[in-house]
């Protein structure tokens, strides 16, 4: 039976240095039944000459103009020459393991339509890994062995954006690329979340991801904290959120009084409460702050949760099972 094809598209810009690595690594893959779909996002190193020197020997690989400007119409671009049955997409300063196509579209074609096949990822670097990234690497790849990725959606972006694939009739119907929201990864993970596309747990690390301080993750401002705390309410608001139901925001730092103005934009009601004794009482943005235990009095009230360290989450987390109420239904990490 003839291969299925996987359509994978990368965007670069300024990458120059590590494309080789890059593309090296897919064309050293054990399934070769793939076509790269390589799109210049106004690169202005010598990015686009590496790219076509790879293409000149190499007829599987498509290079391509942006036809706008920016990572998310990179991605259309692409898409739109992509001719494959399967759709991943690649970073274009990362490496693949050399089973990575043939282990995704295995778990595929054995679970067919509805599924998202996801690999464990591992960060590298010259200069070192910090211990954010390293603590980020293994949270999402102890969901992943699991496959329960959904069930932390609202903490950080659970499918990494580099190592997931698809069915093409599946992209389509969460929607593509057709989004304008960033982070682009971010969005395109709740829109799975939102089509119920099944994550296919695995223990097989796929893809290494690789840290410096130009990456545009570190240097966009559309991967600032603002970007990822709008997301969450959005989505929240669409698809979680029971009107029905108090809404109750827990946490007084900076996040939760980001959230709280956002709330308060949006004319939507909630009861604030923290378990820090210097804020109950007061009064911020002319709201008053609650001690948690109104909790208690409350009806199938659900609670986003902002408070960030790791301690006080384990507090929050069993006070809120004590009182009988559900992750992702009830109560929402969003940190």
């Amino acid at each position: 039976m003839k291969k299925r094809t996987i359509s994978i598209l990368i965007p670069f810009k300024n990458t120059a240095e590590f494309l080789p690595d890059c593309i090296q690594s897919i064309i050293n893959q054990t399934y070769d039944n793939w076509e790269i779909l390589a799109v210049n996002d106004h690169s202005t190193d010598n990015s686009l000459d590496v790219m076509h020197s790879y293409a000149q020997k190499e007829t599987r690989i498509n290079v391509l103009k942006n036809e706008g400007k920016g990572i998310i119409e990179a991605l259309r671009t692409a898409y739109s020459h992509a001719q494959g049955t399967y759709i991943t997409r690649m970073d274009s300063d990362d490496i693949m393991s050399p089973n990575k196509l043939e282990n995704m579209v295995r778990s595929l074609e054995k679970l067919g339509q509805g599924h998202i096949a996801l690999g464990k990822v591992k960060y590298f670097s010259k200069e070192g890994v910090g211990d954010g990234y390293k603590s980020y690497e293994k949270w999402l790849n102890h969901l992943t062995e699991k496959g329960l990725n959904y069930s932390e959606i609202y903490k950080e972006c659970v499918i990494p954006s580099p190592c997931w694939m698809v069915h093409r009739t599946d992209l389509e119907r969460a929607g593509s690329f057709t989004s304008n929201r960033y982070p682009e990864d971010y969005d395109l993970a709740f829109r799975f979340y939102e089509q119920d596309l099944k994550c296919i747990p695995t223990n097989e690390l796929l893809h290494y991801w690789r840290d410096y301080g130009h990456r545009t993750s570190r240097t966009s401002e559309h991967y600032a904290q603002n970007y990822f705390l709008d997301i969450k309410l959005h989505y929240f608001l669409k698809l979680d959120r029971d009107n029905e139901s108090p809404l109750v925001l827990w946490g007084a730092g900076n996040k939760g009084k980001t959230l709280a103005k956002n709330l308060l934009k949006k004319n939507i009601a909630f009861i604030w409460v923290c378990n820090n004794s210097n804020k109950i009482g007061l009064d911020i943005y002319d709201k008053r702050m609650n001690h948690y235990l109104e909790l208690s009095k409350l009806q199938k009230a659900q609670v986003i949760i902002t408070v960030a360290n790791k301690e006080a989450q384990e507090f929050i987390k069993d006070y809120l099972q004590d009182q009988g109420k559900n992750r992702v239904q009830d109560y929402f990490f969003f940190c």
